[in-house]
């Protein structure tokens, strides 16, 4: 074997182990039992799988073959940058020691179950010892990392998460953005203000008949059930493997709405992942591009597609269908306004498009405080509550509403929010050309056949996997770089004209 067949074994192996501890990272959020002893055995088992998969990346023959392989002339494209992409998550994960692997594993797991029952509660100060901990380490291992890869603490962090990224490309997009939204947020509520108010549909809507709907419409959207559930967090998220996918929602019996945006915001992470490179499955140049691009693909689905006059066409007969209810606050039009409804809220997972960049610039600039020391936890609820009525007019009443909403930083994914609102740009921008590129999309989504969408995305983003990195993915797809004037122009489309 060559030392590149190595590496593509050794990578096999540690990619089925992090599968592995991916599906246990899904049950510890669905259906482990609350006890504090389940919490502790679980969080064993993944510190113990993340030790395992450290192993494999930090011996000395990986950095051998990393060093053989890349004096090879014989590479084809995909071996090159799947031998690209081996070398990147070697950097992360030699820069750190298996002794911090293990501990910030153990004090994530130890933190997010916390949560789970201190979210319910909006007990911040129960939490922010658990929370003081996963900070310290995330700290540490920025530290680590930024040295490794020759850039500022936060940029290791994000760079975890999207392969690239750096402050110089996400400042000036966000500054535009949060300059942008003033002004046009209130032309937007004062349209909406004017125009017919749309009728709300009255609960109760039960949740069975929300599971249902919901399970339709992934059908129709074209995710298996043989290969893939549905199930209940507090916290919706997409996980599991191409093979076998997991996705979660909540649901809420007085608006259905919520619940069946997020089953659909989750579903395009599915079938992103679904429909990711087979042949080159467990290989780093098999997996999805980063996050900013996995968020591209779920926000497409779910803001720019089922969103749209043309899927609501499609499902507005089945949401009848499904609650046993007519009238005209059913009717294609009215369900149009309610899905496009402007409102600054507390909740970024409720958050209509227009005000969600917000609620994603407010975390960047406190997880980015919070890294480089500029602030401290005990300053978290304060400045949330700062920030949330500077860029929306609002302060939350408890920090359950606040600074406790999110999963991540109790989790220990730090840096990983800007992918957001990169993700609802880039996912513009995808949906605009491949539109331009094929007029049949959107009459096709109105018939619910998203075939013609899918065969453009599997040509330009699905199939691709790690192929190009982020930049030339996009460039390739779209024609030219990520571009806020795109999103500006679809924000103004939709909502103002």
């Amino acid at each position: 074997m060559t030392s590149y067949e190595k590496l593509e074994k050794r990578f096999g192996r540690l990619l089925a182990l992090r599968e592995a501890a991916g599906v246990l990272h899904w049950d510890a959020s669905t259906m482990i039992p609350e006890g504090d002893t389940s919490a502790a055995a679980r969080s064993e088992q993944l510190a113990a799988l993340g030790t395992v998969c450290h192993e494999i990346l930090v011996s000395d023959e990986v950095s051998d073959f990393l060093d053989e392989a890349e004096e090879l002339s014989d590479l084809g494209s995909w071996q090159a940058a799947n031998l690209r992409e081996m070398r990147h998550i070697w950097v992360h994960a030699t820069a750190v020691t298996a002794d911090l692997v293990e501990a910030l594993t153990k004090a994530s797991m130890a933190c997010k179950t916390k949560w789970q029952i201190a979210r319910t509660e909006s007990d911040y100060d129960g939490i922010k010892p658990l929370l003081a901990e996963v900070l310290k380490l995330v700290k540490e291992v920025a530290a680590a990392k930024s040295n490794a890869l020759g850039c500022a603490l936060y940029e290791a962090l994000m760079d975890e998460h999207t392969p690239g990224l750096r402050q110089d490309l996400v400042d000036p997009i966000f500054s535009d953005i949060e300059a942008f939204l003033p002004d046009f947020l209130a032309a937007v509520l004062d349209k909406q203000a004017a125009a017919p108010q749309p009728i709300l549909p009255q609960g109760p809507f039960p949740e069975v008949q929300q599971r249902v709907l919901g399970e339709q419409l992934m059908t129709e959207l074209g995710f298996d059930f043989s290969q893939g559930r549905l199930d209940i967090s507090l916290h919706p998220f997409s996980g599991g493997t191409p093979d076998d996918l997991r996705i979660t929602t909540r649901y809420d019996e007085t608006d259905f709405t919520t619940g069946l945006m997020g089953i659909l915001h989750e579903t395009g992470h599915a079938l992103y992942e679904k429909n990711l490179p087979k042949e080159w499955r467990r290989q780093p140049v098999g997996e999805a591009r980063g996050m900013d691009v996995h968020e591209s693909q779920s926000l497409l689905i779910e803001m720019q597609a089922c969103r749209s006059k043309e899927f609501l066409t499609f499902a507005a007969p089945l949401m009848k269908a499904a609650f046993e209810r007519d009238g005209p606050e059913w009717e294609v039009d009215n369900l149009y306004r309610i899905y496009t409804k402007v409102a600054p809220g507390l909740i970024r997972v409720d958050a209509d498009e227009v005000t969600y960049p917000a609620h994603v610039i407010l975390r960047y600039q406190i997880e980015r405080a919070l890294i480089n020391e500029e602030m401290t936890l005990d300053d978290l609820p304060a400045a949330w509550n700062e920030a949330m009525h500077r860029l929306l007019g609002l302060i939350p009443p408890d920090h359950a509403t606040g600074c406790m909403q999110d999963i991540h930083w109790f989790d220990g994914a730090w840096g990983y929010f800007p992918s957001y609102s990169l993700g609802a740009m880039t996912g513009a921008q995808i949906f605009a050309t491949a539109r331009n590129a094929d007029p049949k999309i959107l009459p096709a989504i109105s018939e619910g056949d998203f075939t013609p969408l899918y065969d453009w995305l599997g040509e330009h983003i699905y199939g691709l996997g790690s192929l190009y990195e982020t930049p030339e993915l996009i460039e390739r797809a779209t024609g030219k770089p990520l571009d806020t004037e795109i999103f500006k122009h679809h924000l103004q489309t939709r909502y103002l004209t």
